[in-house]
């Protein structure tokens, strides 16, 4: 179904997403609009969840951030707020007691509770239920001063909704090998909670987790406790998890000033910084969590009762799904030696990767400049340079290409979007020379 009606109205921003960048983002607008009600920003979010998640897959119960409580979605740009994670506490009236508990790092589950309870403040601001389909520029005598984003409902009714400026806060995608193929048995580990309970009433014999990472080990873990009576084989390429370096020093690429540093380098510099300290982010894990599953798989040799089974030095070359069961080949890297694990499931914690912006903007990528990789070109603002006879904006959350490690994290965004929402109020600032592929002046839009 379609619906040809026209927009009767344009928004100063439409936010496409709603998550957590979004969500702060909307916050900064609520903030702004309660304090300067005479320049009254008009936004709508567009989310094609029905209601606020999160990861939902992922919330395992006794696992926590991996980021401190004070980079919520406000504090870093306001520690005034009424939207911080201590005011969330003090509504739940559990402020006392979690001082007490004397930690930085909430439950998972108690902060994505944070999340909603913030959501729910702002729904005004949000459409539910709406999946972007497309971007389409708005020219009217060779300039392009609007976009009109289509989206469409899940009775499939589509709906244009015209905007000044455009913000693209559509997350992360769930990475899966190019021959792994998505079935009951063989899925994403960001799907963990809402299959262990199937899982758990099958009774599997052996279960498959691959990958090195936070996620992979917070799987293995959680399987091996959820299924008593199940082999649980962890399988990848090092010879244990690796701590994450969370040093004050090494922290420091998560500053709100290190944006400012990466995004004026030279793409070598950027290429070696992020190189550098991947290990504060990817592929590695908590100590007390590695810890844990050490404990655990010493004490099973101990009592001889072995079904934490962690394979290092390892990798999946083949897998092959029947009726009865997922085949896969393990390869030990060291001597070439391979082994057939029959498992009843298999789980991918091999990462996520960010969504193709140009995918979802459709008609409107082709005003947008593009770096020699094929990238877009992201001012320091996050505002996507465009072809000159374009004056809507299009702003980027997640760009890690151009802003470093914090554009796809938590712990810059309550300044990221106070510098967006700064932006589309006073105008874009300084522009550093890119490589890029240069556009025409004007882009006719066909």
């Amino acid at each position: 179904m379609t619906s040809d009606a026209q927009p009767h109205e344009v928004r100063d921003v439409v936010g496409i997403g709603f998550g957590p960048s979004n969500l702060a983002m909307a916050i900064a607008v609520h903030e702004h609009n309660r304090r300067h009600p005479e320049q009254r920003v008009d936004a709508l979010f567009l989310e094609r969840q029905p209601s606020f998640g999160w990861h939902r897959g992922m919330l395992i119960d006794d696992a926590t951030m991996q980021v401190s409580f004070l980079k919520d979605l406000v504090t870093m740009r306001d520690p005034s707020s009424d939207f911080s994670f201590l005011c969330y506490l003090r509504d739940r009236d559990r402020l006392v007691e979690f001082i007490n508990h004397k930690t930085m790092f909430p439950l998972r589950t108690e902060f994505h509770d944070y999340f909603e309870w913030a959501a729910a403040r702002v729904t005004d601001q949000v459409r539910y239920g709406a999946e972007v389909v497309s971007v389409r520029p708005v020219e009217v005598d060779g300039e392009v001063a609007h976009l009109d984003v289509i989206a469409k409902d899940a009775d499939g009714l589509i709906s244009t909704v015209r905007a000044r400026n455009v913000l693209i806060g559509t997350g992360l995608r769930p990475r899966l090998p190019a021959d792994a193929v998505p079935s009951d048995r063989v899925w994403h580990n960001i799907e963990l909670m809402h299959r262990v309970g199937d899982l758990a009433r099958s009774e599997p014999r052996r279960v498959l987790v691959v990958g090195s990472g936070q996620s992979g080990a917070e799987a293995v873990a959680e399987l091996h406790s959820a299924l008593p009576r199940t082999q649980v084989c962890a399988v990848f390429a090092r010879y244990g998890y690796a701590p994450a370096d969370d040093s004050p020093f090494a922290n420091r690429i998560f500053d709100p000033r290190a944006v400012d540093h990466f995004h004026g380098a030279s793409a070598e510099v950027k290429q070696m910084l992020l190189d550098y300290h991947r290990n504060t982010n990817y592929s590695v894990v908590d100590m007390d969590l590695i810890e844990e599953l050490y404990r655990r798989e010493y004490r099973e040799k101990v009592t001889g009762r072995k079904r934490l089974d962690i394979r290092t030095a390892s990798r999946v070359t083949y897998t092959r799904e029947t009726d009865e069961a997922v085949y896969a080949t393990v390869e030990f890297l060291p001597t070439g030696e391979t082994e057939v694990l029959e498992c009843d499931a298999v789980v991918y914690a091999t990462g996520f990767r960010p969504a193709d912006p140009f995918d979802l903007l459709g008609r409107a990528a082709a005003v947008c400049e593009r770096d020699a990789a094929g990238l877009p070109v992201v001012g320091r603002d996050y505002r996507v340079r465009t072809a000159a006879n374009v004056t809507a904006g299009i702003y980027l959350q997640g760009a890690e290409h151009s802003h470093g490690l914090t554009a796809t994290l938590l712990s810059a965004t309550a300044v990221r979007v106070g510098e967006i929402l700064d932006s589309i109020l006073h105008g874009s600032r300084d522009e550093a020379p890119v490589e890029q592929v240069a556009l025409p002046e004007r882009v006719a839009i066909s």
